[in-house]
């Protein structure tokens, strides 16, 4: 009997799958069972030759080489794993092996990975692909009896390869043409450079705005009940001429306020929508303060290892109706504290509301919305962040047991002196779901009983003084929202674009979206002050320097639109590249005629130790650096890292300054204690939340938080040496 060969695309899923499927014998880098062999990648094992694997001239960078368009873009074994590439190429091509089941991640990015690596080990067996949404045994048990043809999923990898050549010709050719031409470390993308604009943009909206002043008129009457000045044409309650202001309370001055109307309309608010994978980052940002990367990462933690939640790397908030037999086994399995009241009373709800709230069909495409598994998840198990992932997935999911919240919502409008004034107050009536949500607790604001044509004696009339505010700048939350949504974020407005950008869902995906902004910071073309974002100088420079349509959000949306239509069959792959070759042509082009200079505003007196040219200062994402300014060096040097420990004076976030034995903890209040004294101060102590262990663990941690992410273009810009970006 042949067997089936299995390809997982990570080890612990690798793992996972050969359990539940009986494959019990270990080998090096697979397991086998009666009838099948399960492997895995680590991730991608085999990626885009570098730039020299096509000429002699491509080793060193010269603009006058630019662009380089090799015919075809030829693949490679990545040597850091050659070893289990290896292992996986013998597996496959074995001669007892007669079917190939791809179990790779269910979506565009883990079909490339799987096809790519078919594709190197000349492996010309049939496929069947294998799609689940978690990594449950149940789940996966249920997917190899419903296994695809391999087939069905021609179209998704001619896209997932379409978008990595895309990636290599505009990208590498745009960053090589920046970085020679200006002899700095400048790359440019077609997500990273909007997302950049986006920012720039609203830093310039900031910088420019001029605050007017304005002034609001309030009027307290007997009862205790506030009223507000409003211009009745307007609605405006603001009152931006000073001497208006001030005629108009003198004007009211010993009047009766005359109530001309009292209106209550209930108010139905249903549990928001579940989670895909950009709103939890939001939320987990704007709660924890996680970054969208750290989020995610422990989201796959959940997923992959403690497979307590369904696939993260969604970009759908709804469920298919083929789940709604689940919710009985999801609710069981999620009746653990603090969720067993919530879950009783869900579990008497039954269904029906459920299904009504969650389930979409028409807004489910490859992936539903991020719900809890059906298997018990391991809370010891888990960490603080993941718990309190999960935590958020488990109390959305429950809310959506549970109607609407109700409220009567009521405005009162009354008059005085012939101006008009008015008042709101809220009553809850019915918390709904509210009631399992002890941060989402509706804010009541009662008002004192007031009936139509009542009349009332002012008690206090006064005259608040106040400023237009500017747009607050962005934190990685609301960038995730600006990306979501760019075009509600761009200067100038254009339909088409607006259109586009929405069928396309954004810029970049919700996959990559984290990777993006981690990109920037590690580029040192933003910084991070406080939760806010800003642009550094290099960052500004960038954008006067990258080609013009390189900046707008409708490239990379018309992008996704095309490979979307690749996806259902509507573009060929080959039309699409063509293009990009012609587009990563005139970048080039652009960027060799340009006479835009760059500069280096952030030189320091110190010198490089190895090539002796003064060395940069930058702020990395976590603390302040010295980089060399020659590209061709890459030297750099940690000099202040914010770390976790707490000040013992003031109790804010210290930062650790210097080099090896000379290390000392700062503190802005003044604070300062050798590493040594920190550390034995901490031993002695009671409290052992920062330990030298977590100390040396955060700081190794530091050393390579500027690194890319793991995908096929970060892995080639690193190729480049653009892991040691100025």
């Amino acid at each position: 009997m042949r067997k089936k060969a299995i390809l997982a695309e990570k080890p612990s899923v690798g793992r996972d799958i050969a359990r539940v499927l009986g494959a019990n014998q270990k080998g090096n880098g697979f397991f086998e069972g009666k009838d099948v062999i399960v492997t895995w990648g680590l991730g991608h094992l085999v990626t885009h030759a570098d730039p020299e694997h096509y000429g002699e001239q491509y080793k060193t960078w010269r603009l006058e080489e630019l662009p380089m368009l090799p015919k075809r873009l030829d693949l490679v074994v990545i040597k850091q794993t050659s070893k289990q590439f290896h292992t996986v190429k013998k597996v496959l091509n074995r001669q007892d092996v007669g079917e190939v089941i791809i179990a790779t991640d269910a979506g565009r990015e883990g079909e490339l990975v799987a096809r790519w690596i078919l594709a190197k080990a000349h492996v010309k067996k049939p496929i069947k692909r294998l799609w689940i949404s978690s990594v449950t045994d149940k789940a996966i048990k249920d997917g190899f009896k419903k296994l695809k043809d391999g087939r069905q999923y021609e179209n998704l990898f001619a896209a997932a390869e379409a978008r990595a050549e895309a990636d290599w010709y505009v990208g590498i050719n745009g960053t090589r043409a920046l970085t020679t031409k200006h002899n700095a470390q400048l790359s440019c993308g077609r997500v990273q450079t909007p997302t950049l604009a986006i920012l720039a943009a609203r830093e310039k909206a900031i910088q420019s705005f001029k605050p007017v002043p304005y002034h609001t008129l309030q009027v307290s009457v007997d009862g205790g009940a506030m009223f507000r000045w409003y211009n009745q044409k307007s609605g405006d309650e603001r009152i931006f001429d000073e001497a208006e202001a001030k005629a108009l309370k003198e004007k009211i001055k010993g009047k009766a306020v005359a109530i001309t109307s009292v209106k209550a309309k209930k108010k139905f608010t249903p549990a928001p929508h579940l989670y895909d994978l950009t709103e939890l980052q939001r939320e987990a940002n704007k709660r924890y303060g996680y970054s969208a990367k750290e989020t995610l990462g422990a989201l796959q933690k959940l997923y992959e290892q403690h497979k307590a939640v369904t696939y993260p790397r969604t970009d759908s908030r709804f469920l298919s109706s083929d789940l709604v037999d689940t919710f009985k086994e999801r609710l069981k399995a999620i009746d653990v504290q603090p969720f067993r009241k919530t879950v009783l009373e869900a579990s008497k709800l039954g269904t029906q509301h459920a299904k009504k709230q969650m389930v979409n069909d028409a807004k489910v495409s490859d992936h539903h919305a991020l719900i809890p598994t059906e298997q018990a998840p391991p809370i010891s198990a888990m960490n603080d962040k993941e718990t309190k992932l999960y935590y958020l997935i488990v109390r959305r999911f429950l809310a959506n047991f549970f109607p609407a919240s109700e409220s009567e919502q009521t405005v009162v409008e009354a008059e005085i002196a012939n101006e008009t004034l008015r008042t709101k107050g809220e009553r809850m009536i019915s918390l709904g779901w509210r009631q399992n949500e002890d941060e989402d607790q509706a804010k009541e604001s009662k008002l004192p009983k007031l009936t139509e044509g009542e009349k009332l004696s002012v008690n206090h009339t006064d005259l608040k003084r106040g400023e237009t505010t500017p747009p607050a700048r962005f934190n990685e939350a609301t960038l995730l929202t600006a990306m979501e949504k760019p075009a509600q974020f761009m200067e100038e407005k254009d339909a088409t674009i607006s259109k586009t950008l929405a069928e396309a869902g954004g810029i970049g995906t919700v996959a990559t979206r984290a990777d993006i902004i981690e990109k920037l910071f590690s580029s040192f073309l933003i910084e991070k002050k406080g939760k806010d974002l800003f642009v550094t100088s290099k960052g500004k420079q960038l954008l006067d320097l990258v080609p013009e349509e390189l900046k707008s959000p409708a490239l990379t949306a018309e992008w996704e639109q095309r490979l979307e239509k690749i996806v259902q069959g509507k573009e060929q792959k080959s039309a699409f590249i063509a293009d990009m070759k012609k587009y990563a042509h005139s970048v080039v082009g652009q960027v060799k005629a340009d006479t835009t200079k760059f500069r280096h505003d952030n030189k320091t007196g110190e010198k490089c130790p190895e090539c002796g040219k003064f060395l940069l200062e930058v702020n990395g994402k976590k603390g302040k650096m010295r980089v060399c300014q020659d590209r061709e060096c890459g030297y750099r040097k940690n000099i202040a890292m914010t770390t976790n420990a707490r000040c013992p004076k003031c109790k804010k976030k210290l930062e650790l300054r210097g080099q090896g034995d000379a290390q000392v903890f700062a503190c802005v209040c003044g604070h300062r204690e050798k590493k040594a004294q920190f550390e034995e101060r901490r031993k002695q102590s009671k409290n052992k939340n920062v330990s030298k262990r977590e100390v040396n663990n955060y700081m190794k941690k530091q050393n390579k938080q500027d690194d890319f992410a793991n995908s096929a273009l970060a892995d080639q810009l690193a190729k480049l040496g653009l892991n040691k970006e100025k």
